[in-house]
């Protein structure tokens, strides 16, 4: 079934470029500040961004949540870009004023990932992702900004029915799922005339350069180098995998886009079973994988999958990069990366 669904569609690197040079002329003189900058999807919404036309200003704290090493060398790589500011510091307590003058958009990805780490830092989780929210919306509205765009996440659905839709009943299941479901009810009831505000609910997020607390990139690693891979639960539970240029043309669509006060699902458009995933893996790296069963994790959900539909009219969203290929991609990265034993800002 994977490789069929593969098989449909052709994708290019370079699917997030602007498609012509007067798509990027019409951008100039725009800015944007982009929260969680050095992060996975942060990096690449500031590339996009950048390669658009738009100024941005990024801001990092590089917190603890998992190892900053790739965050730091990411954000030197965008550091070197025209166009591109960079501040370091965490939002909930930070100084956020002088960030946000000029700014129209503000893409908030900044927080703290991780289902299984919040059930036992869930202070962590409420600072950095609720109060750094509410501080990041009052001071936005302080700077005139025109429109704030929140990562939120497929978390909030809990393990509800699928495919999820956005008006379907919320049930996290996770601290961190409660965290971000509350940060994005601040956003939505924060919005107005002047402070348009939409959060976007990311379904597992993937590529080169994914966080390296990922599932799919800890068994990729394994694979490649010879260890064991954990897996928790049987295999069956089901994951809606979405490519990160997939998830960056969403949100940099959603600043212009005719919507406001609404929570938007964004998703791969096809949910695959972990035991599809480690067989897909076998196959790439040309490995037999060695694998150790565990229980099933505290918080992990059964299934994940997305309905599009407000996604397609509202974004004009459509998902081009299926997971085989998407995951072929990662992979390859993974295989640079190890063979020349240094890290790839991606």
């Amino acid at each position: 079934m994977l490789a069929d669904t593969a098989r449909e569609v052709t994708v290019t690197e370079t699917s997030d470029v602007p498609a012509s040079f007067d798509a990027a002329l019409s951008n100039v003189g725009r800015r944007a500040l982009v929260t969680g900058a050095a992060g996975f999807i942060g990096s690449h919404v500031c590339r996009t961004l950048l390669r658009g036309g738009w100024t941005v200003t990024g801001i990092d704290g590089f917190t603890d949540s998992y190892d900053p090493v790739e965050k730091l060398m990411r954000a030197a790589s965008l550091a070197r870009l025209a166009g591109m500011t960079l501040a370091v510091g965490n939002l909930a307590d930070m100084e956020l004023d002088t960030h946000l003058d000029g700014v129209e958009a503000v893409f908030h990805l900044a927080g703290r990932a991780g289902v299984r780490a919040s059930f036992s830092s869930e202070a962590l989780y409420i600072r950095d992702n609720v109060v750094a929210t509410e501080r990041l919306l009052r001071a936005a509205r302080r700077g005139g900004v025109r429109r704030l765009i929140y990562a939120s996440s497929s978390s909030v659905y809990g393990d509800g029915e699928v495919p999820f839709h956005e008006d379907a009943p919320l049930s996290p299941i996770s601290p961190y799922g409660k965290s971000k479901l509350e940060a994005e009810r601040v956003c939505l009831d924060t919005g107005g005339r002047d402070l348009e505000t939409t959060a976007l609910r990311y379904f597992t997020v993937f590529g080169p350069g994914q966080r390296p607390d990922m599932g799919l990139r800890l068994f990729a690693e394994a694979a490649l180098t010879g260890g064991r891979i954990t897996l928790l639960g049987d295999g069956t539970q089901r994951r809606d995998f979405t490519y990160v240029t997939d998830v960056v043309s969403a949100t940099v669509a959603a600043a212009d886009s005719p919507v406001s006060g609404l929570a938007i699902n964004v998703g791969g458009g096809c949910a695959v079973s972990i035991a599809e995933v480690l067989d897909l893996l076998a196959r790439l790296t040309g490995s037999r994988l060695q694998v150790d069963r565990q229980p099933f994790a505290r918080g992990d959900v059964k299934t994940t999958s997305a309905d599009l539909g407000r996604a397609q009219r509202l974004l004009g969203f459509t998902p081009l990069v299926p997971f085989e290929v998407g995951y072929e991609r990662e992979v390859a990265w993974l295989r640079e990366r190890l063979d020349q034993k240094v890290g790839v800002p991606v």
